[in-house]
């Protein structure tokens, strides 16, 4: 088994254990931390309300989770035993037509042989999407162009976008892009956690290698543009998105950020590079993970028995479903004797509210990262969903603002892309 395919399986295993967990108390706090009761106008339904719109998140990670053994995506999981975010029930009880499908490769080595082997998993990623699809036909459905949403929603099926988060899998063969719009990828950010060879990072302890987008990140966009598929410049460095701004033909996203005017992490964006996001027609998304939302109190014990845990993982690669199991009942051990730090729905709501008083429902939706780290105590995983509905309609947001932030701005995006690359 090669370096980088280790690496990814390696991965794949410590989101399923740890990704919601990081951002998920246990019983008896969930109990004592709901969120503040809000005042919805006696004469409006929020629920009622939300069955109607087109609701989507833009960045579910869960694909990561639908090439584990023994994953169910029909059947309902639980963010407490299993470390599970998203499911055909929860997306239903939810009220979550669905979204963006992440193929999700994390970062590796900038050579040939890494290119070549990470590009195969990002293509098994894609096929575990499409396959779960093609098993569940009567559920779910692939979604193409921008007026898929809306017809997959009203036949009560579940929409499935794809999109690339890290373009690291491209290798310097841009054709590979095209290859991936072929299989449905619509969207596509360019960098994760590390530098890579398109752009900088924001959270590369290095600092930029670029200063922005490299030339082969330059010829990315055109060549997105060219194809019809949104930009997203989450996990970019500030830099890269002043430059995706000006070189993209068409409206960028951030499919999963937050703002830096609430908190001060480099995953954030600030006030006035939200306000340029606005002018030039993009939309930020909301993130849900919590160390990006707030100061979180550090927790040494449970970093050393993660640790541990993280060790044992690393040296078998090749693991077998019981010593999953094991493991998994390892980690629900950890977190009972050293129960993660855990933000608050009224976290996320706060750096909701400043955008949305900032720059407007044209330009705001939702991309909690689910299964991705994403989570707060109140809404934990997609079945909440519907809070956030009822939070806004209580601040005074309309129906029609709602259709936008859940899923008529996206799809508006990827509208303007579809018409970019049709009128070339």
């Amino acid at each position: 088994m090669s370096f980088i395919r280790t690496v990814v399986i390696l991965f794949s295993l410590v989101l399923l254990l740890t990704a919601c967990s990081e951002t998920e108390p246990d019983v008896k706090e969930l109990s004592e931390d709901k969120p503040a009761a809000v005042s919805v106008p006696d004469n409006i339904d929020a629920m009622q309300i939300h069955e109607r719109l087109v609701t989507m998140d833009t960045h579910l990670d869960t694909p990561a989770l639908l090439v584990q053994p023994g994953f169910d995506i029909t059947h309902r999981h639980d963010p407490l035993s299993d470390y599970s975010q998203v499911d055909l029930p929860r997306m239903i009880e939810g009220g979550l037509d669905g979204g963006y499908w992440v193929i999700f490769t994390r970062q590796g080595e900038l050579t040939e042989s890494a290119y070549a082997d990470v590009l195969q998993l990002a293509v098994e990623r894609s096929e575990a999407i499409r396959k779960m699809v093609s098993s569940n036909p009567e559920n779910f459905e692939l979604a193409l162009v921008a007026q898929d949403a809306a017809r997959i929603a009203a036949a009560g099926k579940r929409i499935v976008y794809q999109s690339i988060e890290n373009a690291y899998p491209l290798g310097e063969d841009l054709s590979n892009l095209e290859r991936f719009f072929d299989l449905g990828v619509r969207m596509v950010g360019p960098v994760h956690f590390a530098n890579n060879q398109f752009a900088d990072s924001s959270t590369d302890p290095e600092g930029p290698t670029w200063q922005g987008l490299s030339p082969l990140g330059k010829e990315l966009v055109a060549e997105a543009n060219r194809l019809g598929m949104i930009l997203d410049a989450s996990h970019a460095h500030d830099l890269v998105f002043d430059q995706l701004l000006e070189l993209s033909a068409t409206p960028i996203i951030l499919s999963h950020s937050g703002a830096k005017a609430v908190f001060d992490h480099p995953r954030n964006i600030d006030d006035a590079r939200l306000l340029q996001l606005a002018e030039h027609g993009g939309v930020i998304q909301m993130n849900a993970l919590g160390a990006y939302l707030t100061e979180l109190p550090a927790n040494p014990e449970r970093q050393a028995a993660m640790g541990e845990l993280f060790a044992e993982m690393r040296a078998t690669p090749d693991m077998s479903e019981s010593r999953r199991a094991e493991l998994t009942q390892r980690r629900r051990e950890i977190d009972a004797r050293f129960p993660p730090a855990l933000a608050t729905f009224e976290d996320y709501m706060d750096h909701f509210l400043h955008v949305l008083d900032l720059i407007g429902a044209d330009h705001v939706g939702v991309g909690a990262d689910w299964d991705g780290g994403g989570g707060v105590a109140g809404m934990l995983d997609i079945a909440a969903f519907p809070r956030i509905t009822e939070r806004l309609l209580a601040e005074g947001y309309t129906e029609d603002d709602l259709a936008k932030i859940w899923g008529g701005n996206v799809t508006r995006l990827l509208g303007a892309a579809q018409a970019h690359a049709a009128g070339q």
